[in-house]
């Protein structure tokens, strides 16, 4: 288990469908690979910015973290719609760390993950909005990403310190009480209308 790549960004520009026009929102999902040391404290990785503060960042949302094990899903997708191979770098699905190893299956509400210095705490699955939808290029992305349950988990920063790429991940089991996966299948069953 190790970190693949530590992403930021800064607030951007997206430009998403509306009626018979395009619309532009501020967002922070459009991330990129971050070199060396990165320096992580309460809010999050140091150089990042989240547009919307009443759905991504806070503490409870301050580092979003995406298994890599599910891009080769998301290049597929892409490359049914449309038509053409394209490039899906880490950082893509708008997160901060991507992983290799720790996948949702693997994680409970509070276990915490150990990488460099910093100490983060599992809070919560991703719940993907229409943002997602445009960054990924078609309507029904954010649909997919909750029937596949490859959602990606948003941390806590516990203990405040420096991660970089290729920094290996430890585990610590919190109580075990609720599994991602489970918050998972409760949304995906709670939303079975909206999905199909």
């Amino acid at each position: 288990m190790k970190v693949l790549s530590v992403n930021a960004g800064s607030i951007g520009d997206l430009f998403v469908p509306q009626s018979d026009r395009m619309r532009r929102v501020a967002t922070g999902i459009h991330k990129h690979p971050v070199e060396g040391p990165v320096k992580v404290g309460k809010l999050g990785i140091e150089g990042d910015e989240q547009a919307d503060l009443t759905v991504h960042g806070g503490l409870n949302k301050a580092v979003y973290a995406y298994p890599s094990e599910h891009y080769a899903f998301w290049i597929a997708q892409r490359l049914a719609v449309h038509k053409r191979e394209e490039p899906l770098p880490p950082g893509s699905l708008g997160e901060n760390l991507t992983l290799q190893g720790v996948l949702e299956s693997d994680l409970w509400m509070g276990d915490r993950l150990h990488i460099g210095s910093v100490v983060l705490a599992v809070t919560e699955p991703r719940q993907p909005c229409y943002k997602f939808n445009a960054k990924m290029g078609f309507s029904h992305a954010a649909k997919m990403m909750v029937q596949a349950g490859n959602s990606g988990f948003y941390l806590r920063v516990i203990e405040i310190g420096t991660l970089q790429a290729g920094d290996a991940v430890s585990i610590v089991p919190g109580k075990r009480e609720t599994s991602l996966a489970q918050l998972n299948e409760r949304r995906l069953k709670g939303r079975q209308r909206d999905l199909f």
